[in-house]
């Protein structure tokens, strides 16, 4: 199998990276800083900003995309919102079904933004997931899975998982790696909105009770 993954060198893509090597996985990683990559990853320089021509070379040949990119609030507008859905098209364009993106909390849920004191600090953050993830609903053919991860913290990962909780909460990154590498494996997952944070279910067990 070969895997496109788009911010690669990102927090979550770099812990995706690894992963899926271990899986023997080919990688396709796509980012800015490629140095950041380990030597088994093939590295392949991602701009976001380029026609969806262009991103259409750059991820051919593919069987999948997992989207982990995203400006840190820098480029709303151009990476975490048209770049994602331009690369979409180019997915579509170029013949792949799979895409799996990383989202945020209650992405889908406006109301919720205002009542959870995290999101409502971000709300550009949130209107370009928002839109992002409409787009992939409901302006594509992709065989799509939509991942909804809360705070996202630096503690080591457990593998145990809770999906669609009633709540919000942190996700170490490895676990949402983890989530987001083994939907691959989880074809019940497509076409499916998933909410994660931390919890007591091992993660292959999890996907395979949505």
């Amino acid at each position: 199998m070969k895997v496109f993954v788009a911010g690669a060198t990102g927090r979550v893509g770099q812990a995706v990276v690894e992963q899926l090597l271990a899986r023997k996985v080919t990688v396709y990683a796509g980012g800015r800083d490629l140095r950041k990559l380990p030597v088994q990853a093939k590295p392949v320089s991602l701009d976001l900003h380029a026609p969806v021509t262009d991103l259409q070379q750059l991820i051919s040949g593919c069987d999948a995309i997992i989207f982990t990119a995203g400006s840190r609030g820098k480029d709303l507008l151009q990476t975490d919102l048209n770049g994602a859905v331009k690369l979409m098209m180019a997915a579509e364009k170029a013949g792949i079904k799979r895409f799996i993106q990383l989202s945020s909390a209650y992405s889908l849920d406006q109301e919720m933004w205002t009542k959870v004191p995290s999101l409502a600090q971000i709300t550009d953050y949130n209107l370009a997931k928002y839109y992002s993830d409409r787009w992939l609903m409901d302006e594509t053919l992709l065989d799509y899975t939509i991942i909804q991860a809360g705070s996202l913290t630096t503690k080591p990962g457990t593998g145990m998982i809770a999906l669609n909780p009633e709540t919000a909460g942190e996700n170490p990154i490895s676990d949402v790696a983890k989530v987001l590498v083994e939907c691959l494996d989880h074809d019940n997952t497509i076409h499916q909105v998933i909410m994660m944070k931390a919890g007591s279910t091992p993660v292959d067990e999890a996907l395979g009770q949505i």
